[in-house]
């Protein structure tokens, strides 16, 4: 008997988008090509007029930004980017100075990245996790044939998203090595000190002591699994209450009953953030050195925030 026959399983649920006309309207509009600068952002980036020969331009951190951006939604080289900022250039911005396929990747490795992203002004309900983005190593079909090579390298990229926008908060790139739980306070740190956090979800990786004094200084409250066979924590310890509250309800009902009761499935969302963000910018990295690899992350991130803005659907469970 097939797996998928065995019985005790549960029925597959049926959804349908009930915003079906905008979000196509958003899908369509992804594919926009239309470009609007003001014409003071290069020039504030430029030492214009008084540049010596052999002396390179410097253009603003957001010149950069934009175009590694169109980098990353056309899947575009180096050198082919610079020809299509150069088409640009020739089609309606005859005056404005292109920066090389050098420069660009020169100043790719300590880009400052600003994030976009849409504020609803609620507290942020946010939903963490991690996924790989390959470096080097062959693909899925030499792998089942002859197994990982030694060179198969990937980096580990976690993310922070906003569950009611959709919209990524924080980015950080890190070593494969580096586990979930040690990089929350850095994800964290990266949402500015003024702004309220609700609740913070994820999965029993972020059950630490560590996660659990990050989530408490924020004020917010912690949607984490205890794990396996957890034991109380004394009182003393940040977030002790709640997670000693989670391990009391557990042993009293069930862990599928608490996860029900405080809403952990939301956390699903950063799985469809993961699958998203492989299937619209691709599970490689194209960059060599970790500045730039760290870069090209926090970019990929702005680019899916800018899409869910365009179109994000609304499903509703029908059967």
């Amino acid at each position: 008997m097939r797996k998928d026959e065995q019985q005790g399983q549960e029925p597959k649920y049926k959804y349908r988008v009930k915003n079906w006309p905008a979000y196509n309207a958003g899908l369509i509009a992804r594919g926009d090509v239309t470009i609007w600068m003001e014409r003071d952002l290069w020039q504030r980036g430029a030492e214009a007029e008084a540049v010596k020969r052999g002396r390179p331009r410097v253009y603003a951190d957001a010149v950069i930004q934009m175009l590694l951006g169109l980098k990353q939604v056309f899947r575009l080289p180096l050198r082919a980017l610079q020809g299509f900022a150069a088409s640009m250039n020739k089609l309606a911005f005859a005056d404005l100075p292109v920066p090389n396929y050098t420069t660009l990747c020169r100043r790719a490795r300590d880009l400052d990245v600003v994030l976009p992203a849409l504020r609803s002004g609620e507290p942020f309900h946010l939903v963490v996790d991690s996924t790989g983005l390959k470096v080097f190593g062959e693909g899925e079909w030499k792998v089942r044939k002859h197994g990982y090579s030694k060179r198969r390298t990937w980096r580990k990229v976690h993310l922070a998203m906003d569950a009611n926008t959709g919209q990524i908060c924080a980015a950080l790139m890190t070593h494969q090595d580096v586990g979930d739980g040690e990089v929350l306070p850095e994800l964290l740190d990266q949402i500015p000190a003024g702004t309220p956090i609700g609740v913070v979800g994820g999965d029993g990786a972020y059950d630490t002591r560590q996660c659990h004094a990050a989530i408490a200084a924020r004020g917010a409250t912690p949607s984490i699994p205890p794990r396996d066979g957890a034991a109380p924590w004394s009182k003393r310890t940040p977030g002790a209450s709640w997670r000693n509250g989670a391990i009391d309800v557990i042993g009293q009902s069930s862990r599928r009953d608490w996860k029900k009761g405080c809403g952990y499935h939301r956390r699903s969302l950063a799985e469809t953030l993961m699958y998203r963000l492989k299937v619209l910018t691709g599970r490689n990295l194209a960059a060599r050195t970790i500045g730039a690899q760290a870069t090209e992350v926090a970019i990929r991130a702005g680019v899916l925030n800018r899409m869910t803005s365009l179109a994000r659907p609304q499903s509703v469970r029908i059967a």
